[in-house]
């Protein structure tokens, strides 16, 4: 008689419990472990190492400064083979591609259907990438579009200061809140302008939300 086979161990991370509660029933009805809920990165990243899971559901966003791709970048850090399954209720093209490029095996939106959530972890548990037909089809329109993101275009501190911007603070609030000149908060808005091709508040705004930067 063949030893039974045992069930896929799942961790869950998303500050929503009623998400975390309807997931882990989904990953329970199709014989799955759920071994542990997180609610924050920093609870998530301390829970993997506890539990050492088989595969980890991590959401992009929490209700801290710290995100998803944060606490996945700590548990890959300590072991490179985790297997990681990104869960989002935004599916901007720059979140996407930048979940694939950390290492993540899948990248599944709130509203997908609990099968393929369940897809998901099973071809993760494997070792293999799952994409969701949608998500596939972006990543493939990303690839011939190229990478030109903001992300892509600017350096950590032009990238804080562009989120800053985006959030409609002034040259003299962003010098202020980062204890810098005012000039040299100037200097760097206007190469970001010019880097990004925007100009108009609106705009600014519009594309950080589009990739992610800012809640919309």
């Amino acid at each position: 008689m063949s030893e039974e086979k045992k069930p896929i161990r799942v961790m869950l991370a998303d500050d929503h419990p009623i998400v975390m509660t309807g997931f882990a029933m989904s990953l329970e009805a199709a014989d799955m472990q759920v071994v542990g809920q997180a609610k924050t990165p920093s609870e998530a990243v301390a829970l993997y190492a506890a539990q050492q899971p088989d595969v980890v559901i991590l959401d992009m966003r929490f209700g801290t400064e710290l995100t998803g791709l944060d606490a996945a970048q700590s548990i890959l850090k300590n072991d490179p083979g985790a297997k990681i399954i990104f869960l989002s209720q935004f599916d901007q093209d720059s979140l996407i591609k930048e979940t694939y490029r950390l290492g993540a095996h899948a990248f599944v939106t709130k509203d997908c259907d609990p099968s393929d959530l369940v897809t998901a972890v099973r071809h993760a548990h494997d070792g293999k990438l799952y994409f969701l037909p949608q998500i596939a089809s972006r990543l493939a329109s990303l690839a011939v579009r190229g990478d030109v993101t903001p992300q892509s275009q600017l350096d950590e501190r032009g990238l804080e200061i562009f989120k800053l911007m985006a959030e409609g603070m002034t040259n003299a609030e962003i010098a202020e809140k980062l204890d810098l000149s005012t000039k040299t908060i100037s200097n760097v808005s206007q190469s970001i302008k010019e880097k990004l091709g925007v100009h108009r508040q609106a705009n600014i705004t519009l594309l950080a939300v589009k990739h992610g930067l800012i809640e919309p």
